[in-house]
């Protein structure tokens, strides 16, 4: 007889929630995707009922876009890389559960709406403003040091496990989260952004900025990409120290 397994699924809309099993075969490489595009094609749950498929966002399918972000046993990961084994192997049982993440507002199932991090991105000047020319030649050189800050940095998704897990981001507050702070480090460390810093760190400095975090590191233990999450907090806040003092005494950006 087949190995199986159970997925517990918490689905719905706002307001209307509610826990349902799916019963599978284990098979070699499974993962959390893979089996939620088996109850796709065939959506009958433990009572033998048939259901409504359940919704789920999916993009890269290799942990690069963060779009299958999710609680998975209420730890907030990627579907796409939580292979099914390896989930037995560590709690030691059959059941896992699935859901949507709290701290976004719920669409429906598994699928939160994670604008606001996307909008936050656009307060934060999250970008380098060019100047409109061809070619200028070779770029400019980083030591290996920088260039593997910069990089740890860059493989930001906008998952929101950062933002899931902190204690800090909720319906009675407006920190952002970690995300913002980390990708406003990264665009400042370019010699273009830095020239360019104020945009981002005059934002970081309002409501709902730097001043929002607690410290509570939960963002750098869960963040799939291993970003140091917490230096880039710490960086960040030097830095709009030293923006305010610019502001106070008038000094030109690029000084």
């Amino acid at each position: 007889m087949a190995e199986t397994y159970i997925l517990k699924i918490y689905r719905g809309k706002p307001g209307s929630q509610y826990w349902e099993e799916f019963e599978l075969d284990l098979v070699p490489q499974a993962n959390v995707i893979s089996s939620l595009m088996e109850i796709q094609k065939k959506p009958v749950n433990r009572q033998g009922e048939n259901v409504e498929p359940v919704v789920w966002e999916q993009g890269c399918l290799e942990e690069v876009c963060g779009s299958c972000s999710m609680l998975i046993n209420g730890y907030p990961c990627q579907a796409c890389s939580a292979l099914i084994k390896n989930i037995i192997d560590e709690t030691g049982s059959h059941v896992i559960t699935l859901a949507p993440f709290t701290k976004f507002p719920l669409v429906r199932d598994l699928i939160v709406d994670r604008s606001i991090m996307f909008e936050n991105l656009k307060k934060m000047h999250a970008w380098i403003d060019g100047d409109l020319s061809y070619d200028r030649g070779p770029g400019p050189r980083y030591s290996p040091k920088v260039q593997e800050v910069m990089y740890s940095l860059s493989t930001c998704m906008t998952c929101g496990c950062c933002s899931e897990s902190c204690p800090n981001v909720n319906d009675k507050s407006d920190f952002m989260g970690p995300a913002p702070i980390s990708i406003v480090r990264f665009l400042n460390m370019h010699p273009t952004g830095y020239t360019q810093r104020d945009k981002r760190l005059n934002p970081m400095m309002e409501k709902g900025g730097i001043t929002g975090c607690g410290n509570a590191q939960n963002c750098v233990k869960v963040c799939p990409k291993h970003i140091p999450l917490t230096d880039s907090i710490a960086e960040i806040g030097r830095a709009t120290t030293l923006q305010a003092i610019r502001n106070l005494f008038g000094r030109p950006e690029d000084e």
